[in-house]
Parts: structure tokens; C-alpha cells; sequence
């Protein structure tokens, strides 16, 4: 099974495509994704990074023990 990737920048060609493509008989299957072409200002940047605080809060994770569990064999 082969997999293409194509961007495109009008929604509603985009979307003719996708209905095209479900029409013929060879196409597996077509999965659609929404990506936004907006770039981002610097303040939402940075709450999209703050975003992930106290991701590990309550964790004992240290570079020490990342490194133990990624090659035991080193230690």
C-alpha cells in the first residue's frame, strides 16, 4: 500500500479532491485533516508552551533516571 500527502490551500478544492479520490475504485481509504496556515503571534506561543506546566508534576522524573530507563545497559 502506497500513502501521498498533499497540501492544498483552497478548503473547497481540497474538499472537491476528497471526493473525487473516495469515488474511485483503487483508493483505500482518504483521511482528511485540518491544519491552520495562520502563524501564531509571540503570546500564543508562549501559552501553547505554558500550556504543558506541571505536565510531570507529582512524577520522580529526573535526566538521571530518563537516561537509567533509555540505556540500562549503561548504568
Amino acid at each position: 500500500m502506497e500513502q501521498i500527502t498533499i497540501r492544498i490551500k483552497d478548503r473547497k478544492k481540497a474538499q472537491t479532491l476528497v471526493d473525487f479520490l473516495k469515488t474511485l475504485d483503487f483508493v483505500e481509504s482518504v483521511f482528511e485533516r485540518e491544519l491552520t496556515n495562520a502563524k501564531k503571534s509571540n503570546g500564543e506561543q508562549k501559552r501553547d508552551f505554558y500550556s504543558l506546566t506541571g505536565l510531570w508534576m507529582g512524577r520522580d522524573i529526573s535526566l538521571k533516571t530518563i537516561r537509567e530507563r533509555a540505556w540500562p545497559y549503561r548504568t
